[in-house]
């Protein structure tokens, strides 16, 4: 037997017996990506396309909340009917719908008005419609939201908490959510969400 299988075999049983301090390279399927949360989704939503698709009665968020300072992250119009897209915290209830009454969460609806606490913030002139790309901002001031790459100017502020993006769908509505691979550049000095631990 060869020197170098022996310490090929030595490297395998060391590996068996302690454990490999060296993974090697983590396959893509490995990484954790933001997707839509099954586990916290109404009882009539559906999640489709891997977790980036929402339909069916309800909302959903995601599974990682928005612990950088600048984030963003879109979404397309893939049918209308009644929907929403902003933040939300935890507690807020996936299976009210339009979402925005309660202090849980801060929406843009398919009616055009951004809403919190049962109150209408602003209301845009241009509703999106089928086929549009929203996008969201948010830096722990501001939450702002962009139609087809441009500013809808309508912020919302004061909110508090850790947040998730929140997604409701209802009266045969169907969003296709986007965490990576933008349709449009975000804002200056914005990124993609990241997970907590891979945060520097």
């Amino acid at each position: 037997m060869s020197a170098l299988s022996v310490m090929s075999c030595m490297r395998c049983f060391c590996s068996c017996i302690w454990g490999n301090p060296d993974p090697g390279p983590v396959r893509l399927k490995d990484v954790q990506q933001v997707v839509l949360d099954t586990n916290r989704s109404g009882v009539d939503c559906v999640i489709v396309k891997s977790g980036r698709r929402i339909c069916g009665t309800g909302a959903a968020l995601s599974n990682a909340p928005l612990a950088q300072d600048k984030s963003y992250f879109e979404l397309k119009i893939q049918c209308g009917g009644v929907w929403g897209v902003g933040l939300a915290t935890p507690m807020v209830r996936v299976d009210s719908v339009p979402l925005g009454s309660d202090q849980q969460s801060w929406v843009l609806t398919s009616e055009g008005t951004t809403l919190h606490n049962g109150e209408v913030i602003s209301r845009i002139n241009e509703k999106p419609a089928e086929g549009d790309i929203l996008g969201v901002s948010y830096n722990h001031i501001e939450l702002n939201f962009f139609l087809n790459g441009k500013s809808m100017q309508c912020p919302i502020t004061g909110i508090r908490g850790t947040v998730y993006p929140v997604f409701y769908v209802d009266d045969g509505a169907i969003l296709d959510v986007q965490f990576t691979d933008f349709s449009y550049p975000p804002p200056d000095n914005y990124d993609r969400i990241m997970f907590e631990q891979n945060i520097l």
